[in-house]
């Protein structure tokens, strides 16, 4: 993703901590998947080994991931597709309203112009196409940067590329200013209050599958 010194995450691996955290994203992205087995998902900044995406490849017809460097064996993977470069330099490029689904997992807070990711999503996404995001809270800010700085279990790098926290009030005008209605907007604290994940459906009320 933007912003990590050119340097995608998980590259160097990952501890037992991020491992948890994204397991706990998992959940919450199945709860508000489409519904059907033919989805095609797009998700900026990937990381370096596509974990969430791959996970998904029983929900999918196609996946494609965006960012800095991709691991080369996943090339050869059936059905993705991945794009090496900076977000914001490679949304552009991709076709408007190609998929049902856009992940911005751990994304935004990285971005200088998180709005733009947002709009570029909305603009990506098929009507009635979801996105889904996850972004660190200002209650999670303490711990993670205790986790990192003092504890060396999370990447220090990704806590000093930070560029914002997001509770609810963050996050909800910049959906709204993206193009989602209110309506289609739904918005929960998880991971213990640490996060917060958003689903956001284009042009449509949106109901949990």
């Amino acid at each position: 993703m933007s912003g990590r010194n050119s340097e995608s995450y998980g590259q160097h691996g990952v501890s037992w901590v991020d491992r948890f955290g994204v397991w706990l994203s998992q959940r919450a992205i199945r709860r508000w998947l489409p519904s059907g087995q033919d989805l095609r998902i797009l998700e900026p900044g990937c990381g370096y080994r596509a974990t969430q995406l791959l996970a998904l490849r029983d929900r999918m017809k196609e996946g494609t991931g965006i960012d800095f460097s991709i691991a080369p064996e996943l090339r050869s993977v059936p059905g993705m597709v991945f794009h090496e470069g900076p977000i914001e330099e490679t949304l552009p490029k991709i076709a408007t309203g190609a998929y049902d689904v856009v992940l911005l997992i751990s994304v935004l807070e990285h971005l200088r112009e998180p709005l733009a990711a947002l709009e570029a999503a909305q603009r990506l996404l098929r009507p009635g196409g979801v996105l889904l995001v996850n972004v660190p809270t200002w209650r999670g800010k303490s711990f993670l940067e205790f986790s990192a700085f003092r504890l060396g279990l999370s990447p220090r790098v990704e806590m000093d590329d930070h560029k914002m926290y997001y509770d609810k009030r963050d996050l909800w005008p910049l959906l709204v200013r993206a193009g989602f209605r209110p309506s289609a907007i739904k918005l929960n604290y998880h991971k213990f209050g640490l996060n917060l994940f958003a689903c956001a459906v284009k042009g449509s009320e949106l109901t949990a599958s």
